[in-house]
């Protein structure tokens, strides 16, 4: 039995996000997997200009405050993304707000935005590391203009990181979602464009968003130049859920979300012709899930939710699982797979 294998029961006794702390320190202590990026000729892939060793990549909210980077970028993934940084450090909500359902293999959060601000973790990226990461730009809670705080936050962040993600579809920050519509996106992504430098910039949406919606989205960002489109994050459906705990308010994450969240990618693939990179996000927990993002007109994929009920090392199990999927499949490389179902 791996040290893994013991631990994880041990963190279900604690409390979520005394669970979720213990497991930084775990990283940062090195007590947990860290085979190295997982590659082969099949899986390395380039997104959006970013060589990647696999397109298997851990999503924002798991590492906010870039405590465990290093460790991270060794336990499989092929790129990681830290966040989200607001200009300001924030509390985020009171707790308790973060809650397992384990009967749903999901999670409900309603951190808001809880990190150490721009400053201290900006500092932490200063460090060296090898591997491919990425910040996820949020805005302060009070703050009078959240266009203004992506840009600063980016302005700070540019030269440190290898890609930024514009996080406009968080459910736990009072009408973040509004900057969703044509209009206000539009005039956002303006201003963050206008600070990036040449860092790539992704936009991040949600999954509770109609067809319109979607159409919209992908007009927007194709005017906008945006490099990438994230889809999705938390939802606030709770259709089919069996957990005591779906009555919490907050974004719904994990096993629920992967359908929904994988019709998103489906209809913004073929909104954008496929000329924009999409990173599918949203119940993945093997590397069948991956597969099917990627089938769906993903380039690349991310997790969190999942490593809470299988541990770290499911990183390097997907990658693996996905490239003899690839093989069996016929595919050369996994850049041949993007969009496969739509042919």
């Amino acid at each position: 039995m791996t040290l893994e294998q013991i631990g994880l029961p041990l963190l279900r006794a604690f409390d979520p996000e005394t669970a979720h702390g213990l497991a930084i320190r775990a990283l940062r202590a090195g007590l947990a997997p860290q085979p190295g990026p997982v590659t082969s000729a099949r899986l390395a892939t380039t997104v959006a200009g970013l060589h990647l060793p696999n397109p298997v990549g851990l999503a924002a909210g798991f590492d906010k405050n870039a405590q465990a980077v290093q460790p991270l970028l060794n336990a499989g993934f092929g790129f990681i993304e830290v966040g989200a940084a607001t200009p300001r450090p924030q509390p985020g909500n009171p707790k308790p707000r973060l809650f397992r359902l384990s009967e749903d293999h999901a999670a409900i959060n309603r951190f808001g935005f809880n990190n150490d601000g721009m400053e201290a973790i900006a500092k932490r990226l200063e460090a060296p590391r090898t591997g491919i990461l990425g910040i996820n730009l949020g805005a302060n809670k009070d703050s009078a203009d959240r266009a203004v705080d992506f840009a600063t936050v980016l302005s700070r962040m540019a030269h440190l990181v290898d890609f930024a993600t514009v996080n406009v579809s968080s459910p736990n920050t009072e009408k973040l979602r509004d900057l969703q519509g044509p209009a206000a996106l539009s005039a956002l992504l303006e201003r963050v464009m206008a600070v990036r430098g040449t860092t790539p910039v992704f936009l991040k949406i949600a999954p509770d968003l109609t067809d319109q919606d979607i159409a919209d989205i992908a007009r927007v960002a194709r005017d906008a130049g945006i490099q990438g489109i994230i889809a999705t994050n938390t939802t606030l459906n709770r259709d089919g859920l069996t957990s005591p705990h779906r009555v919490q308010k907050g974004g719904l994450s994990g096993a629920p979300l992967m359908d929904r969240a994988t019709e998103v990618l489906r209809q913004l693939y073929t909104e954008t012709d496929g000329t924009i990179p999409l990173i599918g996000v949203g119940g993945i927990a093997s590397g069948a899930d991956a597969y099917a993002k990627i089938r769906a007109g993903a380039s690349a994929v991310q997790l969190y939710t999942a490593l809470v009920f299988h541990g770290i090392g499911l990183a390097a199990r997907i990658a693996r699982d996905l490239d003899a999927l690839l093989q069996a499949d016929g595919f050369a490389h996994v850049s041949a797979a993007i969009g496969a179902d739509h042919t």
